[in-house]
């Protein structure tokens, strides 16, 4: 947690090795309490915790809304410098002091997969490392699966199947999947499920895909869920399966497990309901859909030009630009007028 973050992201390129998991061995050191007696004066309670959860859940709401390229300069600067400084005050107890490094490893989470979803993948890599090891200070299990799972989405969304795998693997493994709540296994679980798609194994991602939707039934009002996992629901599910099902080769379901997405997506949630968006039209058009996939993208324009700021959702144009060129010199009404939609949009953006 070095004050200029700057050193923090020295080697901003995005490694595979990074993704090495450590031994056993580190994961018990790190939880054991310092030793060391405490660098700054200031004391940090119950109230600095809470300050600290509850920016956290401003952001990540606005992340939901907007999209990762909004508002994440500042909450970096928070980071390295209020929580930087609550990191080395003088704790209340042991017990505050696991409190503030799980709420710290949230925020730096929160930090990395809002450069996930803007593109800046090197940089989202560096923070979600370093969640993980504010995680593990804090010997918080299902935190650290919940992390895991954010670097196992990003390593398949990038290609890296085997890497990706490993990780979803460990983001399911012992505590941090016992200990989690309902929503929370769901969560690791599909994306296990994705990672197992990916490397072409296709009844363990089957299987995988069945215990998720059972822990999403499992959740109900009665459990306390962890804030970080507000967002995912029936929608989200939908979304990850759908994904798993188009890398498995079953385009039919995938496109109606895409579109049940879209139909249960909320309102707050308008950055993933153009990425949806995004991944069915590429489906549908793969299918031979072309004024399909053109009506379901010209939706994908909508959402973004409404003020997204994400990466992700711009990749969604790029990509629909790039499927749409075999058609171009078809006389396609519905393909000339989104392409010089999608054409301006990128002018503007860019």
């Amino acid at each position: 947690m070095d004050a200029d973050r700057r050193k923090l992201l020295t080697t901003a390129v995005y490694s595979t090795a990074a993704l090495a998991l450590p031994n056993h061995a580190w994961w018990t050191t790190m939880a054991h309490p310092p030793t060391e007696p405490a660098m700054g004066k200031q004391r940090v309670g119950r109230g600095d915790v809470a300050t600290v959860q509850e920016l956290t859940v401003a952001f990540s709401r606005m992340d939901q809304s907007r999209g990762g390229g909004h508002g994440r300069k500042a909450l970096v600067q928070y980071l390295h410098a209020d929580v930087r400084d609550f990191l080395h005050g003088r704790f209340a107890d042991e017990q505050i002091r696991r409190d503030m490094f799980s709420a710290a490893a949230e925020l730096s989470y929160l930090s990395g997969w809002m450069a996930f979803d803007n593109g800046e993948h090197a940089v989202a890599q560096k923070y979600f490392v370093l969640a993980v090891k504010l995680a593990a200070r804090a010997d918080d299990a299902p935190l650290s699966g919940h992390i895991l799972r954010a670097m196992a989405h990003q390593a398949i969304d990038l290609g890296y199947a085997r890497e990706g795998l490993h990780l979803a693997e460990a983001s399911v493994h012992g505590e941090r999947y016992a200990a989690a709540t309902p929503r929370e296994r769901a969560l690791l679980g599909v994306i296990h499920a994705r990672g197992l798609a990916a490397n072409g194994k296709k009844q363990a991602a089957a299987k995988a895909l069945l215990r998720a939707e059972d822990d999403l039934a499992a959740a109900s009002d009665g459990i306390q869920e962890p804030h970080r996992t507000f967002f995912f629901g029936e929608a989200s599910l939908a979304h990850e399966t759908a994904c798993t099902l188009r890398d498995l080769g079953d385009r039919p379901r995938a496109i109606r497990e895409f579109r049940h997405s879209v139909r249960t997506r909320g309102t707050a949630f308008r950055r993933t309901h153009a990425v949806t968006l995004g991944y069915l039209g590429a489906t549908q058009i793969a299918g031979g859909s072309v004024e399909e996939a053109c009506a379901t993208w010209g939706s994908v324009l909508d959402a973004m030009e409404d003020g997204i700021y994400s990466g992700r959702a711009r990749q969604a144009v790029v990509d629909m630009r790039h499927l749409l060129s075999p058609y171009r010199r078809r006389g396609i009404p519905a393909v000339t007028a989104l392409d010089a939609r999608a054409t301006a949009y990128l002018i503007q953006v860019d």
